[in-house]
């Protein structure tokens, strides 16, 4: 099982999905299945940014995966609920939370992640199987 302690290793697992692109800004790369560049399935926060700073990306090595799920999963990790945000440390590492900007939009995230990787790699599949869906859908309406 690979475990991929830094972002090069991570970057190269998303982009072995087929039709993945990325693309590099502010800080991020974000991952879109082929030209769908209206909603990235998954992001790459490399370095605190004048708009966030909860994660303390300033730490040498520390990045942080975003990861766009559906609603139900989102639900069944953290419940279907109001989100208390404030109970959540998003800078410790290797633990899967919700988004601190994006946890409305049923994103998740998690620095550096280590022991979660078999559960991100299942959250990483989803997400690239919504983006698909998604993005044939859209297809399927213009065509």
């Amino acid at each position: 099982m690979m475990h991929p302690l830094d972002q090069v290793a991570l970057s190269e697992h998303i982009l072995s999905f087929d039709g993945v692109e990325m693309t590099e800004a502010m800080g991020y790369k974000f991952f879109f299945y082929k030209d769908e560049r209206l909603l990235a399935f998954a992001t790459l926060a490399l370095t605190d940014n004048p708009y966030e700073q909860v994660s303390n990306l300033s730490r040498p090595g520390v990045f942080r995966l975003n990861i766009g799920l559906t609603r139900a999963t989102f639900e069944a990790l953290f419940g279907s609920h109001q989100l208390d945000l404030s109970a959540y440390d998003f800078a410790a590492l290797d633990r899967i939370m919700p988004h601190p900007d994006y946890a409305a939009q049923s994103f998740v995230c998690v620095l550096n992640p280590a022991v979660t990787w078999g559960k991100v790699q299942e959250l990483l599949a989803e997400a690239y199987q919504q983006a698909v869906r998604r993005y044939l859908r859209k297809e399927a309406s213009s065509g």
